[in-house]
């Protein structure tokens, strides 16, 4: 997918005009405009401005598939996970798959 058709896709999927996201974003209504309707591939600053509008990294915007949001909780969970033995991770995915039943 290219970068004007994700961020029509990232529009849709929050239900938002062009006008909401220069708003969210900081560009001017016409720039996005311009981008949705001529299919102009926007700079590297305004797609990071595009990007921290939607509340997203640039790598999530051109990631494919499910994205997986990433709490403070879940890099702490990631963080200890490194250290643990392969004995310990197989004993805390036992006890995650049990408590999800």
């Amino acid at each position: 997918m290219d970068a004007t058709e994700r961020i029509k896709s990232l529009l849709e999927q929050r239900g938002w005009t062009a006008y909401r996201l220069s708003k969210s974003c900081g560009l001017s209504e016409n720039t996005i405009a311009t981008i949705l309707k001529r299919n102009s591939l926007p700079s590297v600053g305004t797609l990071e401005a595009i990007c921290k509008g939607f509340g997203i990294t640039l790598s999530e915007f051109f990631a494919e598939g499910d994205l997986i949001e990433v709490t403070s909780d879940t890099k702490q969970l990631i963080e200890y996970w490194g250290g643990l033995s392969p004995e310990q991770k197989k004993s805390i995915l036992d006890l995650m798959k049990n408590m999800n039943q």
